[in-house]
């Protein structure tokens, strides 16, 4: 009978910080020999960090990567190790490039100082937030299989597994009784399902165990969830490893046979999953560029009340601190709404008024503005003054700010350059204002934390008398069933109108996303939880007459 135990290192590593990548592989090295496991496996691009993007582009970082998977293979005893690095190769010259690609995203099988054997990755994403055929030569031996004691594994990178007729179908045929696949597979809301039916069709349809590893943890606005998985050959889940944090372990597999369940977690809620995703890419941003403290603008609404329990969650109380801002149109409800949300996170609060501020500006202005009605213009000055100071605390204390603003606002526009959107990261970017209540109230689950009235009062900007978000803007029910179907489906209006929503407002909410593209270009990075977020995703002309 034919046994392997396979070891998994689900990681939380960091772009371009190869020594300290390479030392947490090695700790999950001595683990895993500690433990008699037969394999360790890595994630995709261990040691670069993933996805590096033009950092591949540096000859010094590619030999500085190759040099430590010399070490690591240097410390390598009888476990055999499978860790992600970027290999050169011959070059690929394309007709349409005159910049040759030489690299290919690989993973190294390593073993008692040796590496016994290299897999390039064939089958390259280039769509969403992929674009690996920018960087790397597609992997042609599709078949390989190496020997790990007794038993013949396949091993693989990522998207490989995601064809039924690629690679791990090719080794299976070549006679793998054991795939391994190791990954950088980002979140979005709904992946998780549909990764664990595809690795359970791979399973049964190879007839052998499938064992999926991932990277886990926020790189700028992408975040990845973990959530590994092993299968019997079967297609029957045996293991799964949490969502979003770091977990070792490992699995006895027994060639040939069906398995009983080891561990198998259940999956977080819907809610649970998007707010730990956001938890996560604000946590990792924060602490993976330096930032000890985030400072977040509370203006009593719901969108800066998530912002800031997610930055509490993320962070700690003493690392996040909240502003007030009121004006002249500031009501008190809003401001007693900012300093309990506060009080309940425990976090620190101070209020610095800008109505003289303001005012100020206004008399500045009055020879310009003079036989001029106010309008939005004098709406956005106060946006702006409160981005301003801040901006100011940031640059005298060092206390990155986080911008509130969510994606139905910059969909549409309704938010206020070097205003609102002022900031080092915009956690809701991509999540739509329906999303931001169902959130604050799954935060509220246990008992109050977000106050019940910034849930429940209408949304306002507050920046004139009586101000309502429906003044400007549809009911976010209607917004956003437009958006998901103008912005993530790419719908064109016909379609939205043959779906039940009313032409005129499809008409004006399409006109408002395509006029304000220029202003998304400008806003600050955020956490991904949608397959068409505002950046890599959606990649569209400015300047565009269509």
């Amino acid at each position: 009978m034919k046994r392997i135990r396979v070891a998994c290192a689900q990681l939380n590593l960091r772009v371009g910080n190869i020594d300290a990548n390479a030392d947490s592989i090695r700790a999950a090295m001595a683990w895993a020999e500690g433990h008699s496991a037969d394999v360790l496996l890595l994630p995709e691009l261990a040691i670069t960090g993933y996805p590096p993007e033009d950092l591949l582009l540096r000859p010094a970082f590619i030999d500085d990567n190759l040099r430590a998977l010399e070490a690591i293979t240097a410390a390598s005893g009888n476990l055999v190790t499978v860790v992600g690095f970027v290999d050169r190769v011959a070059e690929d010259h394309r007709p349409d490039d005159s910049v040759p690609r030489s690299l290919a995203n690989a993973a190294a099988l390593v073993a008692n100082g040796q590496r016994i054997g290299t897999y390039h990755k064939a089958l390259l994403p280039n769509y969403g937030v992929f674009d690996e055929a920018r960087y790397f030569v597609p992997g042609t031996e599709t078949d390989l299989v190496w020997r790990i004691g007794d038993v013949a594994a396949g091993v693989s990178v990522c998207e490989d597994i995601w064809s039924l007729d690629g690679p791990p179908t090719h080794q299976t045929e070549a006679g793998a009784e054991v795939l391994l696949n190791i990954n950088g597979s980002p979140y979005h809301l709904g992946k998780g399902e549909k990764r664990a039916e595809l690795l359970a069709a791979q399973a049964r349809r190879s007839g052998v165990p499938v064992v999926y590893l991932n990277l886990v943890g926020g790189q700028d606005e992408l975040v990845f969830d973990g959530e590994s998985m092993v299968f019997d050959s079967t297609g029957q889940l045996i293991y799964r490893a949490p969502q979003f944090s770091e977990e070792l372990f490992y699995v006895d597999l027994v060639v040939g046979q069906d398995q009983t369940a080891v561990d198998v977690r259940p999956r977080m809620s819907v809610e649970e999953e998007v707010y730990t995703a956001l938890v996560t890419g604000l946590g990792d941003y924060v602490r993976k560029n330096g930032f000890s403290q985030v400072v977040v603008g509370l203006s009593g609404g719901i969108d800066s009340a998530l912002t800031a329990a997610i930055a509490v969650d993320a962070l700690g109380p003493d690392a996040v601190w909240g502003v007030t801002m009121p004006t002249r149109y500031s009501s008190d409800g809003s401001i007693a709404d900012s300093r309990a949300l506060a009080e309940n996170l425990g976090c620190r609060f101070d209020m610095i008024p800008i109505d003289d501020i303001f005012a100020q500006f206004l008399d500045s202005l009055e020879p310009q503005f003079a036989d001029t009605d106010p309008d939005v213009t004098e709406e956005n000055l106060q946006a702006r003054i409160r981005g301003a100071i801040l901006m100011g605390l940031s640059n005298k204390f060092g206390s990155m700010v986080v911008a509130t603003g969510n994606k139905s606002e910059m969909a549409v526009g309704y938010a206020t350059l070097y205003g609102d959107m002022a900031g080092g990261y915009a956690v809701l970017k991509d999540v739509f204002k329906t999303w931001v209540y169902r959130l604050a109230r799954w935060r509220n689950r246990d008992g109050e934390v977000i106050p019940v009235n910034t849930i429940e009062k209408p949304p306002s900007a507050e920046l004139r008398p009586d101000q309502l978000d429906s003044d400007s803007l549809p009911d976010y029910d209607t917004l956003d069933g437009i958006l998901e179907m103008y912005v993530e489906q790419d719908l064109a209006v016909a379609d939205i109108v043959a779906a039940g929503f009313p032409p005129t407002v499809v008409e004006r909410v399409a006109l408002l996303v395509d006029r304000n593209e220029y202003k998304r270009r400008q806003a600050a990075p955020g956490v991904r939880i949608s397959l068409k977020a505002f950046g890599k995703d959606r990649r569209l002309p400015i300047t565009n007459g269509y």
